[in-house]
């Protein structure tokens, strides 16, 4: 049997389309759990009216992800479970065939390929990279840096671009990732000091050591990434390259959460040096740059500023991240 759980956010209607297509392409023997997150409006009442077959979890605050998902996997009752984000739309039987194929594995944990609205792939897969290098990509100026230093000396991209077969990789997205309870049992729940964002990539860090993670790149779920999250932060756009509001800020806190967790402080310093450092570069750069091409040298400052002061709120975590004790990184 598979439990697949999924938290909602005031996200109705995606959870209902979404619903509406595991009902429509999933023929095995399966049960959905869905851990509400003190939405405060309809979804309750719109999801139980539409399938009252779904077991509801209230929760009575807005735990984030990892919180809710674990309560879903403590109240689950399959050998695996599947955390499936409330914005994704399954196809052609994939969590079935995903399920079937994952259950005679060897692998303690599976993903299958998404893609976006427009069937694009979307990043699905991924790779670790020492001390977390690659948040440093995201950086303005200094991340096309190290991205160009990396592709000189020839370094493994940090992720699959496409899945077209399966695919071993060190931790999978969690917008749809299966795992199975056995595994769980080794490796442990999800940790609850994440509110949002690598709190996967944690967790895959501490599955990995029970066994091997794969993607199916011939299974596909459609993702509409970011939707509830750029909603719930008042924020826009795709991916985690956004670091200059509250949603950017977010998923900086988190990332450093995991990187002290997973590589040490001495990587968790490192890096704190590295975004501290690149605010000087961003407005700098940001002039000259603009200032040669004779476009408005200051364009940049706003952004600028906002991402200066989300480096600010770093530091003021530093104690409690170093600590390593248990605390709810919570920006919303």
């Amino acid at each position: 049997m598979l439990s697949i759980i999924i938290v909602n956010y005031k996200t109705p209607q995606l959870l209902a389309n979404c619903l509406q297509t595991i009902y429509d392409n999933t023929h095995i023997d399966f049960e959905v759990i869905v851990v509400d997150n003190a939405s405060g409006d309809n979804s309750r009442a719109l999801i139980t009216a539409g399938f009252p077959q779904v077991r509801w979890i209230q929760l009575s605050y807005n735990a984030g992800f990892a919180r809710a998902n674990n309560e879903g996997i403590r109240q689950a009752n399959g050998q695996a479970v599947l955390l499936l984000n409330s914005d994704t739309l399954v196809e052609d039987q994939a969590i079935e065939k995903c399920y079937q194929l994952f259950m005679v594995s060897e692998y303690v944990a599976c993903g299958v390929q998404l893609l976006n609205a427009d069937r694009t792939p979307q990043i699905s897969g991924n790779y670790f990279m020492k001390g977390g290098l690659n948040y440093l990509l995201p950086l303005p100026y200094v991340g096309s840096l190290v991205k160009w230093m990396g592709n000189l000396v020839k370094v493994k991209k940090p992720h699959i671009p496409e899945a077209t077969g399966v695919a071993e990789v060190d931790w999978i997205n969690g917008a749809y990732l299966m795992v199975k309870m056995a595994a769980i049992e080794k490796a442990g729940l999800m940790d609850e000091d994440f509110f949002l964002y690598s709190e996967e990539a944690e967790w895959c860090s501490r599955l990995k050591k029970t066994g091997r993670l794969c993607i199916y790149g011939q299974l596909h779920v459609v993702h509409l990434q970011g939707e509830t999250a750029n909603e719930t932060f008042g924020s826009s756009g795709k991916g985690y390259v956004n670091l200059y509001d509250r949603k950017g800020l977010q998923i900086m806190l988190s990332n450093f959460v995991r990187i002290r967790k997973q590589f040490g402080v001495g990587w968790f310093l490192f890096q704190l040096v590295c975004y501290t450092l690149t605010v000087p570069v961003f407005f700098i750069a940001g002039f000259f740059g603009h200032l040669f091409r004779l476009h408005n040298p200051f364009q940049d400052f706003p952004r600028a500023v906002r991402f200066a002061r989300n480096v600010g709120e770093l530091w003021r975590y530093l104690r409690i991240i170093i600590s390593n004790k248990p605390y709810f990184y919570k920006v919303l």
